[in-house]
């Protein structure tokens, strides 16, 4: 018997390709149920849809665009499970009067890595299905947003115009493209959209399920599904940063079914195909594991990008979170350390009197007038890379005796009798007193400040005063998009000992306090550690806001030292 199952398979054997545990377990489950007469294993529709797809889908995303589409072995393989097994006593009658028996495989799980085609083979499934599928047939795109569900809806689109450039075959409106020889159409839906319910969907794709912190899309289609003789159901992700989000139960399920360990109905129903790694230690040793998450490693994705992408890894924490999650699906919690004690904790002292007359970057972080506020300054010498910081606390004198504060390893009386912390009388901190301490900087030693960052809020009366001293400040608004850069910029600069902070004690404090928040785009952001306000930040974030400014500014500061 010709397949692509086994073609894959023995091409996996003979190490040709290189595969993981997860998929290897399923493609001998799959190969044993090839013999069990519960099932059939008829390829026919199967190369039906690949024949399509190989001669009339024209590929639309660059430097490919525009080419026939050539699918690869795993491609196939994937395919042909998805569309051969048949249940052996369930039949249906199709729209075209022809008793057919059921597909085995309703739900369908691709977990994938980026840039591996994902997207463009469903959505070439999803306009062959329209075409060569069922007559009257609803095909939906979905995604957790609509952004998500145009990709595969817009590529869809790109298909259908190569293929019927003057719309005699098709047509799209606002609301679906039409398939007028099936009398199918195809449209999308996302998490944000309303009414999801109410629906009679044959065929659906969603995408980049990681992202969602609740299954409603998912059920939403599938209970429009349940009047169908024949659905599928194609989800298609990478893994993710949200924590017990709809990802990891279906992912659970899906490994319960490849070990054995769920023999229930839905469980028959469901294909898991998931391309993961063995471990993380091979990833960072042996580049052959990396086609174990990339089956288009070499053919679409280029190594020298992974290769690239890994380096990026090595010498960043958001960037070593992302790539893991993104490019070899290894679960990653979305918040974690952002430094380890050796990155920040190293002997490196100066003396500020070294710095008199020189010109000085500034951030402060205000926080609440009735919490901590720093404020620093960055200093640089010429052709010297390092970046000497010199910083100053503000705390209300309510704050001295907080036991939280002190089971999390703060010690306000002994930083203020080292005069690194300014203990304010009352409630709440003068903010005014963070502008003094930069005027005093300028009357003391010279050292004129050229802008100093700050975030919006509680600054108003700050701002007054530096307006007042004639000092020039700039927005920083604290998120991840603005802070990302500077953060990455920060850690690199600290792992290569090129911040000399003097072995501030409060700056020790909050730097080993800080976590770091990633996003699905992996932009990362400074964060306290949930539930533990105590453990204070400021010092961390102020560092932060102070390479953005330098990250802004480095050509006119560079210039302008002596």
């Amino acid at each position: 018997m010709s397949s692509y199952l086994l073609e894959y398979r023995e091409a996996i054997r003979r190490g040709e390709i290189v595969a993981g545990n997860e998929l290897i377990t399923e493609l001998d489950n799959l190969i044993a149920d090839m013999n069990d007469p519960h099932y059939i294993y008829d390829t026919t529709d199967a190369e039906m849809r690949m024949d399509f797809m190989e001669n009339c889908i024209r590929l639309t995303k660059s430097p490919f665009y525009g080419k026939p589409m050539k699918l690869m072995l795993w491609q196939k393989a994937f395919i042909e499970v998805v569309f051969s097994f048949k249940m052996a006593n369930e039949t249906y009658t199709d729209s075209f009067g022809m008793e057919k028996h059921v597909d085995r495989f309703q739900k369908i799980v691709l977990l994938i890595a980026r840039k591996n085609t994902k997207s463009e083979t469903c959505s070439a499934l999803g306009l062959t299905e329209s075409i060569i599928g069922n007559e009257g047939a609803d095909i939906v795109c979905s995604s957790n947003d609509d952004t998500q569900a145009n990709i595969l809806y817009d590529a869809i689109d790109t298909m259908r115009k190569m293929i019927d450039p003057k719309e005699q075959d098709t047509h799209k409106n606002q609301q679906c493209i039409k398939i007028y020889g099936t009398n199918s159409k195809i449209f999308k839906i996302s998490d944000r959209t309303r009414n999801k319910e109410g629906r009679n969907i044959d065929f659906a794709i969603i995408d980049e399920v990681h992202e969602m912190k609740t299954n409603v899309i998912l059920k939403s289609i599938e209970q429009s599904q349940s009047l169908k003789d024949n659905p599928k159901l194609i989800i298609i992700t990478t893994e993710g940063f949200v924590n017990d989000g709809a990802l990891d139960e279906i992912l659970k399920n899906c490994r319960e079914i490849i070990n054995g360990e769920d023999d229930s109905i839905s469980a028959e129903r469901t294909l898991p195909w998931l391309y993961t790694q063995d471990c993380e230690q091979e990833i960072w040793t042996d580049e052959k594991s990396w086609q174990k998450a990339n089956p288009s490693l070499g053919t679409v994705k280029k190594y020298s990008y992974l290769r690239t992408q890994i380096d990026l890894a090595r010498k960043s924490k958001a960037d070593r979170i992302f790539v893991l999650s993104k490019d070899f699906n290894f679960k990653q919690n979305g918040v974690q350390a952002w430094l380890n004690t050796e990155d920040y904790r190293y002997e490196a002292v100066y003396d500020i009197e070294d710095f008199r007359g020189a010109v000085c970057l500034g951030a402060v972080d205000l926080s609440e007038t009735t919490d901590m506020t720093s404020a620093k300054i960055l200093l640089m010498k010429k052709n010297d890379k390092t970046k000497y910081i010199y910083q100053h606390y503000w705390i209300p004198e309510s704050k001295l005796e907080n036991a939280d504060d002190k089971q999390a390893g703060a010690k306000y009386q002994e930083w203020a009798k080292a005069g690194l912390l300014t203990i304010c009388e009352g409630n709440d901190i003068d903010l005014t007193l963070i502008a003094d301490w930069f005027y005093h900087l300028y009357k003391e030693y010279h050292i004129r400040l050229y802008k100093c960052g700050y975030d919006v809020k509680f600054s108003k009366e700050f701002l007054k005063r530096m307006d007042e001293y004639g000092f020039e400040c700039e927005l920083v608004i604290q998120n991840k998009i603005t802070l990302s850069n500077a953060m990455k910029l920060c850690e690199a600069d600290l792992k290569a000992r090129l911040v000399n902070y003097n072995q501030n004690e409060m700056d020790v404090w909050c730097l080993g306090n800080a976590v770091m928040e990633v996003d699905s785009m992996g932009n990362c952001q400074a964060v306290k550690v949930a539930g533990q306000p105590s453990r204070r930040i400021d010092g961390a974030v102020t560092l932060i806001i102070l390479y953005e400014m330098f990250r802004r500014y480095r050509s006119e500061f560079v210039r302008a030292l002596r």
